[in-house]
């Protein structure tokens, strides 16, 4: 089915200020990247810049599989959800272009980045390990979401939303 055909349900598609909003509030996802097999899928905390990206924090440790593919990528996505209840969640999908974040600039990315969320063993590992910054240019985004309420359940108009 599509998002379309889903419409009548109560999923709807989210507005770009939707996504905005949405991404400021998350800050935690999952990223893809592409390989001659299958996608190589990795959760990953995220800081978004309010406007045209999202930056991560790669702990390099050895050896990274994660940091391989992305140097070598063209485009990667990026999915960030939320999932609050059966009936109120949200989902973003965004294409982009990762990049290395330059010596030059990393300073100033590391001074407004905000990571509010981040495992304790990366955050532990980041101190004693290398890291480096990486950006993800935003280049589209879609979003969706259904925030509807249980069936049975009144609205204060004394409407019912389970027909």
């Amino acid at each position: 089915m599509t998002v379309d055909d889903l419409a009548e349900y109560g999923m709807e598609p989210m507005t770009d200020a939707n996504i905005r909003s949405f991404l400021s509030s998350r800050n935690v996802g999952v990223l893809a990247l592409p390989t001659d097999d299958v996608p190589v899928l990795r959760p990953l905390s995220f800081w978004y810049d309010g406007d045209d990206a999202l930056y991560f924090v790669y702990v390099l440790g050895g050896e990274s599989r994660k940091h391989d593919l992305s140097r070598a990528v063209d485009t990667a996505r990026f999915l960030v959800y939320s999932a609050e209840t059966p009936f109120n969640w949200r989902s973003a999908l965004l294409t982009g272009r990762l990049s290395e974040v330059p010596e030059a600039e990393l300073a100033g990315v590391l001074d407004r980045m905000d990571l509010q969320w981040r495992p304790e063993v990366f955050r532990q590992a980041s101190v004693d390990e290398p890291t480096v910054v990486y950006r993800f240019e935003i280049t589209d985004w879609t979003g969706i979401k259904h925030l509807g309420l249980p069936p049975g359940i009144e609205t204060p108009d004394g409407g019912d939303h389970s027909d």
